[in-house]
């Protein structure tokens, strides 16, 4: 682990049970020759927010807007009850470089964990990040951020075929927090998936093999082929649709009641199983999760950074999508 990291997050509050570094000025992506050309992203799950951020307004003022004259109470509202309920603060000068980093409430992160809530963090973590930070004593923490990586496994073999590439469903994985992501659209590099997953197609083996290894009995993956096989038998679709997270449950039910009939999530779960388009209603669940949380935080990131920040950082972002697009 690198040491400046760690000096990075020292200038913040204690109080976080975890704080990870991840994106372009962490890990190598496609088209970005230089990681420490990019800003560095972090996130801090902090136990009280109001408590972390009156003391880092008091240690960090200038990494504020003009929303800090609000006090911390205003601050902390603006965290809590906007958005996916994280906080940015962005284009931050250190010595190690342009930093940006998102604050969430510990009770937030664990409801997105498990839930899939906004799907905002909960994605962030479907990727590899640098982890500086976490609590090992926290078995709730612990078992939210397994469960999370299993949710995805799960979403993702409902969406692949019977056989697929290693690529493949690194690319599924990686994808499914961007499902429905204005962004995506606006203002990002539009091979951003991708880019992700080919330059960091060990870290993905990395953080999902152990979790393969124990789903052997419906998929198994071969690394020397790059290739791996499913059952995708009803069955085993039920086993996968019965592990998903409760709101892209409660989003399936939406979806097949559409028709004004009163289906339970057992009914729904044993449908969706024999159902051959089950693959799109996912998806659709899926982006009826994330769209609103996407557009509303980057509504609120214009807030939190400030007019010249916001416009300098929607510049960079929508010179990466021009870039893409050119490719």
């Amino acid at each position: 682990m690198s040491s400046s990291y760690l000096r990075l997050i020292q200038r913040f509050p204690k109080g976080y049970s975890i704080a990870f570094a991840y994106g372009s000025g962490v890990f190598k992506q496609v088209g970005h020759k230089n990681v420490r050309d990019n800003m560095i992203d972090f996130i801090l799950a902090v136990r009280d927010p109001l408590e972390w951020h009156k003391a880092n307004m008091a240690n960090n003022p200038k990494h504020y807007s003009a929303l800090r004259y609000g006090g911390p109470h205003f601050v902390t509202s603006i965290q809590e009850k906007w958005g996916a309920k994280v906080y940015f603060n962005t284009l931050i000068p250190t010595h190690e470089g342009m930093i940006k980093y998102g604050v969430i409430s510990h009770t937030s992160l664990i409801t997105d964990l498990l839930d899939w809530d906004t799907l905002y963090i909960a994605g962030r973590l479907h990727k590899p990040v640098l982890m500086l930070h976490k609590d090992s004593a926290d078995d709730e923490l612990r078992s939210a951020l397994k469960i999370n990586l299993y949710s995805a496994l799960h979403t993702a073999l409902l969406l692949l075929p019977e056989s697929f590439s290693e690529d493949q469903l690194y690319l599924a994985l990686a994808g499914v927090s961007y499902t429905g992501d204005f962004r995506m659209h606006v203002g990002e590099d539009q091979n951003k998936v991708r880019n992700i997953v080919q330059a960091q197609t060990q870290e993905f083996r990395n953080l999902y093999s152990p979790l393969l290894k124990e789903l052997e009995e419906y998929v198994v993956l071969d690394q020397f082929k790059g290739m791996g096989e499913q059952d995708t038998s009803p069955p085993a679709r039920l086993f996968h649709l019965s592990m998903l997270p409760k709101r892209l449950q409660l989003m399936l039910i939406k979806e097949f009641n559409v028709d004004r009939r009163s289906r339970d999530l057992e009914d729904v779960l044993r449908a969706a199983a024999h159902d051959t388009d089950c693959a799109d209603v996912i998806v659709k669940g899926i982006q009826d999760i994330v769209m609103t949380p996407s557009l509303t935080q980057s509504l609120k990131g214009l807030l939190t950074a400030g007019a010249v920040k916001s416009v300098k950082y929607s510049y960079s972002k929508l010179k990466k999508m021009w870039k893409s697009l050119q490719r």
